[in-house]
């Protein structure tokens, strides 16, 4: 598989759990920042009712595509190119449910606000979004593991770096989201789910 990613092998269990709960009633889900595309091959063979729409940056979608068609069921769309600063985001259909995992960190500040604001366009009320990562909360870490994790994220790219909670909370107002559950997650990192209400 290309861009293997050992840390997808490690939470892709944990995750589905929760995804199990929250997405029982979804209908298509938009999957912001597939990578090498083992979180939608994993889910979507579990969760057969759903169709999985992968995205990615135009570079990243090469080894995404070929790892999709070898391994992925057929509930499993062709992968989109999406990149979340555009002005627009240009999908086939709109979901009623998005997923991402550990992204936001890696993206500079002005993605992250752009991702929560496109997020926010493309979900119908009702629609909800699970975010799997690692935060801050009211400025602090939730371990000391992830402290020096931020310190290394920055020392690669200064813009990146573990995201403040009420932040995201913040910019998820503007559009109509809330968020209703944050799960404690294995290795440090939280499942958020939000909802859109407006």
């Amino acid at each position: 598989m290309l861009n293997y990613s050992e840390a997808c092998e490690r939470n892709k269990e944990f995750i589905l759990q929760l995804l199990q709960r929250y997405m029982h009633d979804r209908g298509l889900v938009l999957e912001v920042g597939s990578g090498s595309g083992q979180h939608a091959i994993h889910f979507a063979n579990t969760l057969t009712h759903l169709k999985w729409q992968p995205s990615d940056l135009h570079f990243n979608l090469p080894a995404l595509a070929e790892n999709l068609a070898q391994y992925a069921p057929a509930n499993v769309l062709a992968p989109l190119e999406l990149d979340v600063i555009a002005d627009t985001w240009r999908l086939p259909v709109q979901p009623d449910a998005a997923f991402t995992a550990n992204t936001l960190h890696i993206m500079d500040q002005a993605c992250v606000e752009a991702f929560i604001r496109g997020i926010g366009e493309v979900l119908p009320v009702g629609g909800c979004l699970c975010i799997y990562g690692p935060f801050r909360y009211e400025g602090r870490y939730t371990s000391e593991s992830n402290a020096r994790f931020d310190q290394w994220l920055k020392q690669r790219d200064s813009r990146s770096g573990i995201r403040d909670f009420e932040q995201i909370v913040g910019w998820a107002e503007e559009v109509g989201l809330v968020c209703e559950q944050d799960h404690d997650m294995p290795a440090n990192n939280q499942f958020q789910v939000w909802r859109k209400v407006a």
